[in-house]
């Protein structure tokens, strides 16, 4: 089976790997000349951990193919995927300039029956704004080729997504017709083969249900923050509390870690586009605009403790920071809480020095040098007045008290992440400060 991935960023790159390990034929399609020209030399643009040698050894193979050109093969191939970017506009709303594009695209080119499917996370609704740009360009040409749109919207996370591709919870797909929905089987027989779950419904469903999830994710995150915050308050232990409502079936344990609030290119922009579709039927989604609210107050919680725990001011002091990507196992900053951080920190005088495994390349990039840059995590150690950690890498779960004590001038730690253990921090002389408690 042939098909050809528009957009060779994070979701179509995985995706396209993904689907050629099983042995479908797959074009993955950029506008951007460097990024072919790169990835036809085996240069990744994402950092994904194993999205490497998946595309080396694919393209080695022949499955896998890289143009700037969707007319040069879209002729050859059964479906075209879009998964081109949605970035918020400043309203709140998904921009689609790019998906429509793709629209047109397909449009100006297709001469046989085809499908086009939406991969990126849209609006519900968009679908029809997809078929009018089809048909427009149709019209314009003279002529009438049947097509179909679908949508499969994707479920990966950052750091994890070729298992989650390779072994999803589940695969959702909106359809308008039988032919439609037996193209997709066939595209997802190694899936089915598996007895992984793929649930087929309308489009309107498929599209609503990327961001009902998503939503649903980050309700949990804000509420357990929101929990976290009042246990600080009274007395309580966050982490007795997670433990104590997660053990109910009913509420379950994962998404119930308070910290320093979410970020990446997926929860905030889909959380805001949400609140905005209700908006533009006449709808208040209430829950989900508090858990926005709770998550935009939570990216400075860091801050905010730090600056109480220097009531002289924060002018002239060093701080240590560990972890500048939004979650482990990425090198994404979009929407990072160390961002927040950083920006308070620096607007009070302060001197940050960073490191994180994987992101000061991307964090080079935002912030030049306005901060100062760690070979290792106790290279951003000597002289520290205080050890802040925003990000859980595995590497900072045990790291050497001691190295830590006699490399930092001060002796405060802010956990963002409560992964540290109060007690034992304690004990090495150090004045710990964790979320929720």
């Amino acid at each position: 089976m042939n098909i050809a991935i528009v957009g060779s960023g994070y979701v179509g790159l995985v995706s396209g790997a993904c689907f050629a390990e099983v042995g479908v034929d797959v074009t993955c399609v950029d506008i951007d000349e460097k990024k072919i020209h790169n990835l036809k030399q085996g240069i990744i643009p994402i950092y994904e951990p194993g999205l490497d040698n998946l595309v080396k050894r694919n393209v080695a193979e022949g499955r896998l193919h890289f143009t700037t050109r969707l007319d040069e093969v879209i002729d050859n191939v059964e479906l075209v995927f879009s998964a081109v970017g949605t970035p918020p506009d400043d309203d709140g709303s998904a921009d689609l300039r790019f998906v429509l594009e793709v629209a047109r695209t397909f449009g100006r080119n297709i001469n046989k029956y085809s499908i086009l499917v939406t991969k990126s996370t849209v609006p519900v609704g968009t679908s029809k704004l997809i078929k009018a740009a089809i048909n427009e360009e149709l019209m314009q040409r003279g002529v009438e080729v049947p097509f179909e749109v679908a949508s499969n919207p994707e479920f990966l996370k950052e750091g994890a997504a070729i298992k989650d591709f390779m072994s999803p919870d589940r695969v959702v797909i909106g359809v308008e017709s039988d032919r439609a929905r037996k193209v997709m089987e066939r595209l997802y027989r190694p899936f089915l083969l598996n007895n992984f779950r793929v649930i087929f419904m309308d489009i309107a469903s498929a599209e609503m249900t990327k961001y009902a999830a998503n939503s649903m994710l980050a309700t949990r995150i804000s509420f357990m923050n929101d929990i976290a915050n009042l246990c600080a308050l009274v007395g309580a232990d966050v982490n007795m509390v997670r433990k104590g409502i997660g053990s109910d079936a009913r509420i379950g344990n994962k998404f119930l870690y308070p910290g320093c609030g979410y970020g990446g290119s997926c929860f905030p922009k889909d959380v805001k586009a949400l609140i905005h579709t209700g908006k533009q039927h006449g709808y208040t989604m209430r829950v989900i605009e508090a858990v926005e609210a709770v998550n935009e107050a939570q990216k400075s919680i860091v801050y905010d403790k730090l600056k109480a725990l220097f009531p002289e001011g924060l002018r002239g002091k060093r701080i240590a920071m560990w972890g500048l990507a939004f979650k482990p196992e990425t090198d994404d900053m979009r929407e990072a809480p160390a961002l927040v951080v950083i920006d308070r920190l620096l607007r009070d005088g302060a001197v940050v020095r960073v490191f994180d495994p994987v992101a000061i390349e991307e964090c080079r990039r935002r912030l030049g040098d306005s901060v100062e840059y760690a070979r290792d995590m106790y290279d951003a150690l000597p002289d520290a007045d205080a050890l802040a950690l925003l990000t859980e890498w595995k590497q900072f779960r045990l790291p050497s008290w001691g190295v830590v004590k006699r490399t930092m001038r001060g002796n405060i730690i802010v956990d963002g992440r409560n992964i540290y253990d109060a007690v034992e921090l304690a004990e090495e002389g150090f004045c710990y400060h964790c979320i929720g408690k």
